[in-house]
């Protein structure tokens, strides 16, 4: 099976919510949409305080080139534009809308029927995109319209989709390949007529082998994609990971896929271009697994954007013993800080630790065992990363390759030492990128 070169680990799967299929969670009576959800420049309101939306309005304009579009994810109206709080605690602008029924505009084909044949052209694609706010659901949320604006001097040798799922505990896109294969395979028609790639490859985890074989019988239909089983390893999901896997190219530190020719994309995005190309609908719901070992029935739910978070989690009940809710997997995800937030784009989890599970062992002196080395798919050196961090010698960080971390917990998780290696490296990274910057 095929895999990256560097190190990596296994963790426990914890895949508790893999045989339940995908719920439609209620709609919110108020949504409250951040009008940034996206990496990049906020969107700019279009709309005011008493104005009428339905779904699927636009909401929030991208102006800036690294930025994307925001639609209403229900129809009502606007009670007030105005900083919220998010989940990490941090003030942001968002439109809050008092929700009246489910009017939906009109330009969007709210059909569950397949729309299988592909009619736009390249730079309509693209443009669609760009229009229906289409963003990187596997976590960064970069706007995915801008990967597709190749340089002239450039071309994409494959389209690679990232459906390894290697987090512990998320399933949504392990239900997707299972519930929404058809859909997802006109989207990568439609991604493929974007690139101007002759082929595209699914990488898929080989502990998800009913998602393969579903997968690759409905790719019969489709000669361009492939379906490719991985080895069972995290981070396999990574991007600079899966491309040397897949293809045995690597990226060269600092700069970008189609450097090798390669576009990558997760599979969740796969059907967000789909709805877009096919139905015009922008994204205002996301798939989301809320999980966790004291959770009592954990779901997989389709969730308008803007719902709120504590909601959802009352919705499942929330464990006496939960130490700590994550906004993804255990590994890459972040701690929340405020669940009385509201949901995103790209927030495919929410997980609830136990007190076991999310206290910090006690923390002893680095052993030079050389475990975290190991594990790096980087090839770097976390445990002389964090010396250099802790120590705000941030130039030796630099030397030593810290931007090029791609912030996988790899190191921590298996440090004898129970050292918070990613963290102050996390914060090293930081502030030597402010360093860089600063100097340019």
């Amino acid at each position: 099976m095929k895999t990256f070169k560097l190190g990596g680990i296994h963790p426990e799967e914890n895949k508790l919510a893999k045989t339940c299929t995908v719920e439609y969670f209620p709609i919110p009576k108020q949504a409250v949409v951040f009008l940034t959800q996206h990496l990049g420049a906020p969107a700019t309101p279009v709309v005011q305080k008493g104005d009428k939306v339905k779904v699927g309005q636009l909401i929030g304009k991208a102006e800036a080139f690294i930025c994307a579009n925001v639609h209403s994810p229900v129809s009502g109206t606007v009670s007030k534009i105005e900083p919220a709080t998010d989940f990490l605690g941090y003030k942001k602008d968002a439109v809050f809308i008092d929700v009246e029924g489910d009017e939906w505009d009109e330009s969007i084909d709210t059909t569950p029927d397949l729309v299988s044949e592909i009619k736009l052209t390249k730079a309509e694609i693209i443009d669609r995109m760009k229009a229906c706010g289409i963003v990187g659901l596997g976590g960064a949320c970069f706007p995915t319209h801008v990967k597709y604006l190749v340089p002239p001097d450039k071309k994409v040798d494959y389209l690679i989709i990232n459906a390894a799922e290697c987090e512990p505990y998320i399933t949504v896109d392990y239900r997707m390949m299972l519930e929404r294969a058809e859909e997802v395979m006109v989207g990568i028609e439609a991604m493929l007529v974007a690139s101007n790639a002759p082929v595209a490859l699914i990488g898929v985890e080989a502990n998800k082998p009913d998602a393969i074989e579903h997968l690759t019988e409905v790719a019969k239909k489709h000669p361009k994609i492939q379906v490719v089983k991985l080895k069972t390893k995290y981070p396999q999901g990574a991007e600079k990971q899966l491309i040397n896997a897949l293809t045995k190219r690597n990226v060269p530190n600092g700069k970008l896929p189609i450097e090798v020719g390669c576009i990558v994309n997760n599979i969740a995005t796969t059907y967000a271009i789909y709805e877009a190309v096919q139905k015009n609908k922008p994204i205002v719901e996301n798939f989301m697994t809320v999980s966790g070992k004291s959770v009592p029935a954990p779901k997989n739910f389709r969730v308008r954007i803007g719902t709120s978070i504590a909601d959802i989690l009352n919705a499942v009940g929330i464990p006496e013993d939960t130490g700590k809710i994550i906004s993804g997997g255990p590994m890459m995800g972040k701690a929340m800080s405020n669940v009385n937030a509201y949901t995103v784009k790209g927030m495919s989890s929410l997980l609830l630790m136990n007190d076991k599970e999310s206290k910090r062992g006690e923390v002893y002196e680095c052993l030079r065992c050389g475990k975290c080395v190991h594990a790096c798919p980087m090839g770097l050196e976390p445990y002389m990363l964090y010396a250099c961090s802790d120590a705000q010698l941030y130039e030796d960080c630099e030397k030593r390759g810290i931007m090029n971390c791609i912030e996988c917990g790899s190191c921590s998780f298996g440090c004898p030492s129970n050292r918070p290696l990613l963290d102050i490296i996390r914060l090293g990274k930081n502030r030597t990128g402010a360093m860089i910057r600063a100097r340019k």
